[in-house]
């Protein structure tokens, strides 16, 4: 049976832009960095609040993702927060472009798109925690 999501995997354009991201920004804790010599790449481990990771990879002329339109394969990352408008407003300070807050219409919690550094569609979803 399925438990739940160990690790997403993310190929970065800029490695130490993308670091910047996702540790300042989405304020995620480094588990472990290290350098391949083999691949020329960094390898980035980060973790998520609920033991979930994110790897981040450089790899040398990695080809860019096409995001818009929208391409097959994973459509995008979300992310459960507790306050939408509070994270909304937290990017935003932090010059990051953030869609307009929508309303799914099958649950109606909220929910907002932004990008990380290499367009990469990220999304942040409102629960309730408790």
């Amino acid at each position: 049976m399925l438990r739940r999501i160990h690790h997403i995997a993310i190929i970065c354009a800029d490695y130490e832009r993308s670091k910047h991201f996702y540790t300042k920004i989405l304020g995620l804790r480094i588990l472990a960095e290290n350098f391949r010599a083999d691949r020329n790449s960094y390898k980035l481990d980060l973790l998520l609040p609920d033991g979930g990771q994110i790897e981040l990879f450089s790899f040398p002329n990695a080809p860019s993702r096409p995001s818009y339109p929208e391409a097959q394969g994973l459509r995008h990352l979300a992310f459960a927060v507790e306050d939408i408008v509070y994270w909304k407003k937290k990017l935003e300070n932090m010059n990051i472009s953030v869609e307009e807050v929508k309303i799914d219409e099958y649950t109606d919690r909220r929910f907002v798109f932004f990008a990380d550094p290499d367009g990469l569609p990220l999304e942040l979803y409102e629960e309730t925690f408790g």
